[in-house]
This record gives structure tokens, C-alpha cells and sequence, in this order.
């Protein structure tokens, strides 16, 4: 017998992580865009955490438009840089910088450091009505001295996860998403979800 379908409002405008988060999707959940629900608007994300941000967002689109919703962020963490760039990770070479100005940021600021240890950590707020609950999953690795790859996006380049021989960004994304941090989140999401319809 087919699980109920049961729809998801993922709360980005990133169409890279909808891709990711609906790859990872099982059989009986689908994947609702913000534009799906006709919510265009750029949702703030003016807290000092991940926990933060991811709530922030979450409750965003519940208190607006009544239906449940999921949001994550995610951080690079870096050792040597006391967990720089972490909640500030997609604008780290400022507002509005892309990708690889915020790579080549972190390669210059890690520049004759031997220490390269960093991990990724995405934090997922799933908003139920008047309760908000949270799903972490981290990965650790190092960074690269030089990107590799074109798969991906953000930092995915420069990180190289601990006991593989491929950055992010060369790894097919189920590869990807099998041992990657957002995975993590979500599959712990997902498990609690499962066990509402069980």
C-alpha cells in the first residue's frame, strides 16, 4: 500500500539546494517551492546561528501562509579560522559576492596555515504550527589549497570530505547527498516525518 503523498514547503530561493533536498526525496513526499506557494519575497535572515536563520525562515512562511514549512542553513566551520565563515558563509567576501569570491577568500585568509580542518553543518527548522523543531547533520573535512570540480555549488570546490579522494564538487550529487551534511538533516527530517504517517 502507497504512503499518503505528503507535500513539503522547503523555504529557498536557491534552485541548487531544491535540486539537492529533492533528489534525496523517498517515494510518498513531494517538494513545494516558495514560488509554488506564490511567496516571492526575499525571507530575512538576520540571526547570529544557523538554528537561528533556519527558524527565521521557517516560521516566515508559516505565520504568512498558514502551511508547514522546512528551512535550512548551513555554515562552513573552519578550524584555524575559530569556525569562520559559519552563519556568514554565503556572503563571506561580502553582499551580493558570489561563490568563488567567497572561495577565494577563505583560500587567502588560510594562506601558510597547515591547519585545514573544517567541517560543514546544515541546521533544519521544520515549523508545525505553533512548534518549531530541529535536524542537524555535519560532515567533516579539509580544505583544498585549490578548487576542484564543477559539480555543486558554494564551497563545495575547496572541500574535501574526510576519507575521500574526491572534493564535493567532483562527486556525482547522490554521492553527494549520501555522506554530505544537508543529507544528514534531511534524512533525520525525513525519518521524523515517517514516523507521523507510521
Amino acid at each position: 500500500m502507497q504512503p499518503i503523498v505528503k507535500e513539503l514547503v522547503f523555504a529557498t530561493h536557491n534552485p541548487n539546494k531544491l535540486a539537492e533536498v529533492n533528489s534525496m526525496l523517498p517515494p510518498g513526499f513531494s517538494l513545494c517551492s516558495l514560488e509554488s506557494i506564490g511567496c516571492t519575497e526575499a525571507i530575512p535572515e538576520t540571526a547570529t546561528t544557523l538554528e537561528g536563520n533556519a527558524r527565521l525562515k521557517a516560521r516566515y512562511v508559516r505565520d504568512r501562509y498558514g502551511i508547514d514549512c522546512f528551512a535550512d542553513d548551513t555554515g562552513l566551520e573552519v578550524e584555524a579560522l575559530g569556525g569562520a565563515p559559519g552563519v556568514y558563509s554565503a556572503r563571506y567576501a561580502g553582499e551580493g559576492a558570489r561563490a568563488a569570491d567567497n572561495i577565494d577568500r577563505l583560500l587567502r585568509e588560510l594562506q601558510g596555515k597547515e591547519n585545514r580542518k573544517a567541517r560543514f553543518r546544515t541546521v533544519i527548522a521544520l515549523a508545525q504550527g505553533d512548534q518549531c523543531l530541529f535536524f542537524e547533520g555535519i560532515v567533516d573535512g579539509q580544505i583544498l589549497k585549490q578548487p576542484r570540480g564543477s559539480e555543486g555549488f558554494g564551497y563545495d570546490p575547496v572541500f574535501l570530505p574526510d576519507g575521500n579522494a574526491l572534493s564535493f564538487a567532483e562527486m556525482p550529487l547522490p554521492d553527494k547527498n549520501s555522506i554530505g551534511h544537508r543529507g544528514k538533516a534531511f534524512r533525520a527530517l525525513y525519518a521524523y516525518l515517517k514516523e507521523l504517517q507510521d
